[in-house]
């Protein structure tokens, strides 16, 4: 695993995870700019996506696969963070299916490199240190299936965060490169 301090929206790789809302129309921070950098094509698509319920198009922790469009990456993957509510409503267990789920469907379309941002540790709340151990378990895990990316790069928007990426990674005897 890499651990790269970028804008995701300007990685070339196969797939980008998208933090998303369970609408999938848009939002803020890594979702906005997803949505700016690919174009209004990215929305379009999203619109065609079923909704599970009014509304919702993707419940949280699990994820959908668009084209990327504008984006250097061919794919977007959505998937739904947790809102962390001091973890007694489950946040754990779905911020690992949102790591796990975004890999399974990469898997799937044969996606060989993907990068992924701190999933629910903008506004969603997450503590961050915790937020980076779910993280790279369910990483770490899943790229045990052969067909699972070769390539994974967490892509941290802050000096701040990455501090706390590399502290988690340090406790688990985890080595990322920069």
């Amino acid at each position: 695993m890499q651990l790269l301090i970028v804008d995701i929206t300007t990685l070339a790789v196969d797939g980008i995870v998208n933090a998303a809302n369970p609408g999938l129309l848009g939002g803020g921070g890594v979702d906005a700019a997803i949505h700016q950098r690919a174009g209004p094509q990215l929305l379009a698509s999203c619109r065609k996506l079923p909704e599970i319920s009014p509304g919702i198009r993707c419940p949280t922790g699990q994820a959908r696969i668009t084209p990327g469009f504008d984006l250097a990456a061919q794919y977007v993957i959505h998937t739904v963070g947790p809102i962390w509510r001091g973890g007694h409503c489950h946040e754990t267990e779905a911020l690992e299916s949102c790591y796990c789920n975004s890999m399974r469907i990469a898997s799937e379309y044969g996606l060989r490199s993907i990068a992924f941002p701190a999933i629910s540790c903008g506004v969603y709340g997450f503590p961050l240190n915790q937020a980076a151990q779910i993280a790279f378990r369910a990483l770490a895990k899943a790229q045990h299936n052969s067909s699972a990316p070769h390539h994974v790069i967490l892509a941290i928007f802050s000096t701040t965060l990455a501090s706390h990426y590399r502290q988690a990674a340090n406790c688990l005897g985890l080595t990322l490169s920069d």
